[in-house]
């Protein structure tokens, strides 16, 4: 009898009953009773609000100052993470989406067991000020050890200027940090200045990061 034997079809292929008929496939047949309730959602839409990553400061610029915020808990986030606290802990802490941290500071984290973890180093950028003779000075820097640099300066003055404690602000004499393009800042270490700037307002822990306050 023709057409007797057949194989199991595969997707896309077609098979012959002993009949003759032409059947479509099971996966086929599958796709067609399938619901359209039952399709996959979209990626898209589970993309975060702020998806843009900047790598210049002009980038960085051009962003509403909610990106910009969102963008700089995410670095912290990311520091916070370096100090042994969880991703979801941190992200609380700051104010920002579990989402929002992996996808925008995604180069930042590794995957252990698991659980996401900040890696040791990263090239994010950070727009940060810095104290120069005068005030803040706006910088970029893509070295996460640059940025750590500045946060830890800034924590010595602030030390110095609440209870009168130099030993930690001595250790940043003669030191600079250096920009996304290269260039050297020294960083301020002159008392008399950081009291004059202190007592003018100048000098807030929140405002190291240049898109306001956090």
């Amino acid at each position: 009898m023709k057409n007797r034997a057949y194989a199991s079809p595969r997707d896309g292929e077609v098979a012959y009953k002993s009949d003759g008929k032409r059947v479509q496939s099971m996966k086929r047949k599958a796709a067609k009773r399938r619901s359209p309730n039952h399709r996959r959602p979209s990626r898209q839409g589970k993309r975060t609000k702020t998806s843009t990553r900047p790598t210049t400061i002009h980038q960085y610029n051009s962003m509403s100052q909610l990106n910009q915020q969102t963008w700089d808990s995410v670095a912290h986030v990311i520091s916070r993470m370096r100090e042994g606290v969880t991703l979801p802990k941190a992200s609380k802490e700051f104010g920002v989406s579990r989402n929002d941290v992996i996808e925008l500071g995604r180069s930042a984290l590794r995957k252990r067991n698991g659980r996401y973890v900040a890696t040791k180093t990263d090239r994010l950028l950070r727009v940060l000020n810095i104290l120069k003779v005068g005030g803040k000075r706006e910088i970029a820097t893509r070295d996460s050890r640059q940025a750590s640099l500045v946060g830890g300066h800034w924590s010595a003055v602030q030390k110095y200027l609440q209870i009168g404690d130099d030993s930690v602000l001595l250790k940043f004499k003669k030191k600079s940090v250096t920009d996304a393009n290269g260039r050297r800042h020294r960083l301020l270490t002159n008392l008399q200045e950081l009291v004059r700037q202190g007592s003018a307002g100048v000098l807030r822990f929140e405002s190291m990061y240049a898109g306001g306050s956090r």
